[in-house]
């Protein structure tokens, strides 16, 4: 007895002092005096139970040390946790989960624990890397070497180059030094780090922007999907009096079951597939254009740009390289982290080498006559077996965007933790509810009417990469490495930063206005025809 009370007297002393000193220091914080990180705030908010908990586990221990006659031998078995304790010791030693609904907390857990996820290797990762930047948008790369010439070529470089160094900073955002100097992963996603830049003033600020920017992306690549399959089609058939409207209707139609789709297993199936038909798809291209060699148009090539639609080839180029969404997962998932830069570096090592190639050999080999879908200068012959194997490719790469695009509209939008505008989207038995069915039909039937009245597979891409392509890969990643890390960044790495910062916006800005510019002149022109 003289133990327990001795033990509760110490525990009533700790907990007074930790509620002072946890008071004062979320004044403090509040007003702005200094910064909260994400684990002080999850200390201001969970203090009380905390503590609570940890004296309760404490008691308990003590009870049963009393109560329960100690066996010789058993020092080294394993007792279990009990329930006081169990948020308080985490065995694993990662960081608590920022304060926020269960649901994150679950999520949070399960992101660091992790032990029950199959992890991926360096080379798994890199080829899902390799399938994001090595994708069909390739396509358009020749269009923009017409506009830009010698600098598209160096542009196809830079970015290269900065896309890859802005991935590694982005996963740096996700790391933190605790207590005992030890670097941890304290982040999970885009989302984490953007509402850490914010916090904790506006919390959800950043996070809403990033989902915003994603959302934008991800339903501009499903355009674009429909755009290229209309656009395919009707090059490949051009005797059938079929228009190229009429073919994205029927490439809609082909894909409006996606809206039926709860999960990708039946979809990855055939990502493999679709890799390596590219991949064929880009060795034919560049085999045709080798037996041409002997009329390349060397002298073509320029050193100026066209100042009007240059900007559209550097959005172009950019969009070609995003893959910063999906970044901090894979990382994530990976067996040993440590090796992600080094896959980085091969990855794009390896994507500008072959973007360059095909890019520079397609444009030598029809010069000023190169089109916004270079399988379209092929002969007829070769360009109708090609078409058809990239519009199966686009079709089946269609659910994958359109899938993850739903789900960010889903939690955004829909029930979840009851901070949603809507009721749930999927019932108790787990089947969709009509309006979750309604908002996915919307969503093909937007993708489809875009198509149709926008049907300009460049300037769509160009917008797109200028928009949101380069804030997710350029802006907000130099932008959020300054703010997380200022304190223990070098001086060439902020400059480096801050260099992005400035160049990415100016590049954003421009692309955006000319993109804008062309499709509202490219709509004028068919709305004349």
């Amino acid at each position: 007895m003289a133990t327990l009370l001795r033990s509760k007297l110490t525990n009533v002393a700790t907990a007074v002092s930790n509620k002072s000193q946890a008071k004062v220091s979320g004044v403090f914080a509040r007003m702005g005096f200094q910064a909260a990180t994400d684990e002080e705030a999850v200390g201001f908010a969970h203090c009380d139970d905390l503590d609570y908990e940890h004296r309760q586990g404490l008691q308990m221990d003590v009870l049963r040390a009393e109560g329960e006659p100690r066996v010789d031998g058993d020092e080294g078995a394993a007792e279990p946790p009990v329930e006081g304790d169990i948020r308080y010791q985490r065995g694993d030693g990662a960081p608590l989960p920022p304060s926020g609904s269960k649901d994150q907390a679950v999520g949070a857990a399960g992101e660091f624990g992790g032990h029950d996820k199959p992890k991926i290797t360096a080379w798994e990762a890199g080829w899902n890397v390799t399938n994001a930047i090595q994708g069909m948008f390739v396509l358009g790369l020749p269009y923009a070497i017409l506009h830009g010439g010698y600098l598209g070529l160096f542009l196809i470089i830079f970015a290269a180059v900065v896309c890859c160094y802005t991935g590694k900073i982005l996963i740096a955002c996700l790391y933190e030094e605790n207590e005992d100097g030890e670097v941890v992963r304290v982040r999970d996603s885009y989302v984490a780090i953007a509402n850490a830049c914010c916090a904790p003033r506006f919390p959800t600020l950043g996070g809403r922007v990033v989902n915003v920017a994603q959302i934008i992306e991800l339903v501009m690549t499903c355009i674009l999907y429909v755009v290229v399959s209309g656009n395919l089609m009707y090059n490949s058939f051009p005797g059938l009096p079929v228009s190229q409207k009429s073919w994205s209707i029927i490439a809609t139609a082909l894909l409006l079951p996606c809206a039926f789709l709860k999960n990708l297993k039946a979809v990855s199936r055939f990502s493999l597939l679709c890799t390596l038909a590219h991949f064929v798809i880009n060795i034919l291209v560049i085999a045709y254009c080798l037996s041409r060699a002997r009329d390349w148009a060397w002298e073509k090539v320029k050193f100026y740009i066209d100042v009007k639609k240059f900007p559209i080839s550097i959005g172009i180029i950019v969009f070609s390289y995003t893959s910063q969404i999906f970044l901090p997962s894979l990382e994530g998932n990976m067996q040993r982290p440590a090796e992600f830069h080094c896959m980085m570096n091969w990855t794009h090592v390896a994507a500008c080498v072959l973007k360059g190639l095909f890019a520079l050999v397609a444009y030598l080999t029809w010069a000023d006559e190169t089109k916004e879908v270079i399988t379209d200068n092929l002969p007829g012959s070769i360009r109708a077996v090609v078409n058809l194997f990239l519009v199966a490719k686009a079709l089946l790469s269609y659910p994958l965007p359109f899938f993850a695009a739903v789900e960010v509209l889903e939690k955004s939008l829909f029930q979840e933790g009851g901070r949603a505008f809507f009721p749930a989207c999927y019932g108790g038995d787990g089947r969709l509810k009509p309006w979750g069915l309604t908002l996915r039909c919307a969503l093909v039937v937007f993708t489809l009417l875009m198509a149709i009245y926008v049907p300009h597979f460049a300037l769509l891409m160009g917008l797109t990469g200028s928009l949101t392509g380069a804030g997710l890969c350029f802006l907000l990643p130099s932008l959020f490495h300054l703010r997380l890390l200022w304190r223990k960044l070098l001086w060439h790495q902020v400059f480096f930063d801050v260099a992005i910062f400035v160049i990415g916006g100016i590049c954003s800005v421009s692309g955006f206005v000319h993109s804008l510019e062309g499709l509202i002149e490219a709509y004028g022109t068919n709305a004349e025809d």
